[in-house]
């Protein structure tokens, strides 16, 4: 049951998020010497370290780390993808002031969630102080509208210097999607989110110019 759960829910989050994975293109480069030289010299030394150590634990899937948190954390969880840092890690409740829940890693970066909706981070760096969706109320009834969104961002005199946005909302290319769009500053962003009832499980946000977009699906509420 728990594992049909973790599932359904990563299949969401990645219909959402519409990741694309990107690599490394050699095309153009196969004759040339250095690169040759390179990958050689690469391929021996990793060859040499594999013979003296032990195989490495292979890397425990979006789905495990769910599971295995699920079995031992009995307080509620969220996963989070972290797209610009290319890593998803799981996020236990340490706090709860009203609405807002504080969730935090063992590295003890948090975000602030208020039922889905990003409010703040804490320890990622470049951290969102708050955040005052105006589009709150729009995006949890899955109504269309316009309203300002206002991000505030601590800077390096430790002042809060605030981003106004306009944002319009409306249903996505998916039924129960509804898409945040917003521009001001020289920039845009786009926000998805799946509306239940009023609840926000599964999501995409912009958390801002340097921390960008992350994933946020609720293991346990």
């Amino acid at each position: 049951m728990i594992t049909s759960r973790i599932h359904h829910a990563a299949l969401s989050a990645l219909l959402i998020a519409g990741l694309a994975a990107c690599g490394n293109d050699d095309t153009g480069n196969a004759t040339n010497p250095l690169l040759i030289a390179a990958k050689a010299a690469g391929g021996t030394v990793a060859q040499m370290r594999n013979e003296k150590a032990e195989p490495a634990a292979p890397k425990r899937t979006p789905e495990q780390m769910a599971a295995e948190a699920l079995r031992v954390n009995p307080a509620p969880l969220v996963m989070v993808g972290f797209e610009s840092l290319g890593r998803t890690q799981v996020m236990a409740m340490t706090g709860q002031n009203g609405a807002m829940r504080t969730f935090m890693a063992p590295s003890e970066e948090a975000l602030i969630l208020r039922d889905g909706m990003v409010v703040g981070t804490r320890g990622l760096g470049n951290d969102l102080s708050v955040a005052e969706p105006g589009t709150e109320a729009l995006i949890r009834a899955g109504r269309p509208g316009s309203a300002k969104r206002v991000m505030r961002y601590y800077s390096g005199d430790g002042l809060e210097r605030p981003l106004s946005f306009d944002c319009t909302v409306g249903p996505g290319p998916k039924a129960g999607v509804v898409v945040e769009s917003c521009e001001g500053h020289g920039t845009s962003f786009q926000n998805n989110y799946m509306a239940q009832g009023g609840h926000l499980p599964v999501s995409r946000q912009w958390l801002g110019p340097k921390l960008g977009y992350v994933t946020i699906q609720t293991l346990r509420p």
